[in-house]
């Protein structure tokens, strides 16, 4: 039996969960350096080539994917990530983890001077086709590093300090800080609107997205189930 979500369906203007984690679950960012370059690959290929009629022209390989993928939210984890996005055609999300990946991992190797595969294997990505599960997935990726921040110095104030936690794209949802490539206005736009109702009545009450993903009893993973990383 294939492991969960290897298998992928794709549908052009899809939403997906993409995640990957490092071979035998090792670390594939080691330091401050491995998550910005990580990151700027993503800008790479999600934001508009710069006008310059006199720059050369790259590669296909190189190319912004900017206007077939949005990047909803992410969260870089010390041997995985998670990737919220949408594709605009069928192939969008393949070719643009393609191309991070590979790019990431000849980065990767050619700093710690090692040889071989850096992922697990192929991305995971499941489509996300339930507006309960659009929302909770965004939760569930910017809670990965709760337990990272458990076990720090700030121990019960976890929650609190998810803010401190820099390879998120929480930061950008809470306004303190702005990515041009993280979409952040649909997700954000069910706690804008008073008026928009969330079909999920376990969410009367829950006013803003911080309130959302702090103070939320359930378990966003629990609700997810086969959207989770395994």
């Amino acid at each position: 039996m294939p492991a969960k979500n290897v298998i992928k369906t794709y549908f052009a203007d899809g939403f997906y969960h993409v995640y990957n984690r490092g071979v035998e679950k090792k670390r594939i960012f080691l330091d401050k350096q491995d998550h910005v370059v990580f990151l700027a690959f993503l800008k790479r290929y999600l934001t508009p080539p710069p006008e310059d009629p006199t720059k050369t022209l790259e590669p296909n390989f190189y190319k912004s994917l900017h206007d077939e993928i949005e990047l909803l939210a992410y969260c870089l984890m010390p041997n995985h990530f998670h990737l919220l996005l949408k594709q605009t055609e069928t192939t969008s999300m393949a070719r643009f983890l393609q191309r991070v990946s590979t790019s990431y991992s000849i980065y990767f190797n050619r700093k710690y001077e090692r040889v071989g595969p850096l992922f697990q294997g192929p991305y995971k990505a499941a489509v996300i086709d339930n507006e309960n599960y659009f929302l909770h997935l965004s939760r569930y990726i910017h809670l990965n590093p709760f337990e990272i921040l458990k076990a720090s110095p700030y121990k019960g104030e976890a929650l609190v300090n998810l803010l401190n936690y820099e390879w998120s794209s929480y930061a950008d949802y809470l306004g303190k800080r702005h990515t041009e490539w993280v979409k952040t206005e649909m997700i954000l736009s069910y706690f804008a609107d008073a008026k928009k109702k969330i079909s999920d009545p376990r969410l009367k009450g829950i006013n803003t997205y911080q309130a959302f993903v702090e103070s939320y009893k359930e378990d966003s993973k629990d609700i997810l189930q086969n959207l989770a990383l395994d």
